[in-house]
């Protein structure tokens, strides 16, 4: 079964996964719908969090992972419900996570320039 989840930095080295932390556990979102997913995007955007992008994966792909999953239904409805379930993004983001946002070429320029630096003044 193809579910959508969302990621950072998309197949880059650093690429990250986005997942809620609930308790000392972190948890991946598995939609069912894409539309869900992207909608779920655009309310870590309003709330100023990095602009995750939805990618398509198979849910057994995900349930191999070392990582806690909960698979959100299309709609967000509960399975044996007719509630909507209210699925928001955390009020708070982590201060440091696993991964890091992509550097920008300056970033990168800046961290080049401090290698070549190192590396005559080894020479002297």
């Amino acid at each position: 079964m193809r579910v959508f989840v969302l990621l950072y930095n998309v197949r880059k080295e650093n690429e990250g996964i986005h997942s809620l932390q609930i308790g000392d556990r972190n948890v991946v979102l598995m939609f069912e719908s894409e539309d869900d997913a992207t909608r779920y995007a655009l309310l870590l955007e309003a709330q100023d969090f990095m602009v995750p992008t939805v990618e398509g994966m198979e849910k057994e792909d995900i349930q191999e992972l070392d990582y806690e999953w909960v698979f959100v239904p299309a709609g967000f409805v509960p399975e044996g419900t007719s509630d909507r379930l209210l699925l928001a993004p955390p009020e708070t983001n982590l201060e440091k996570t696993d991964w890091q946002p992509e550097e920008t070429k300056a970033d990168l320029a800046e961290t080049e320039l401090d290698r070549i630096r190192r590396q005559l003044e080894g020479l002297l």
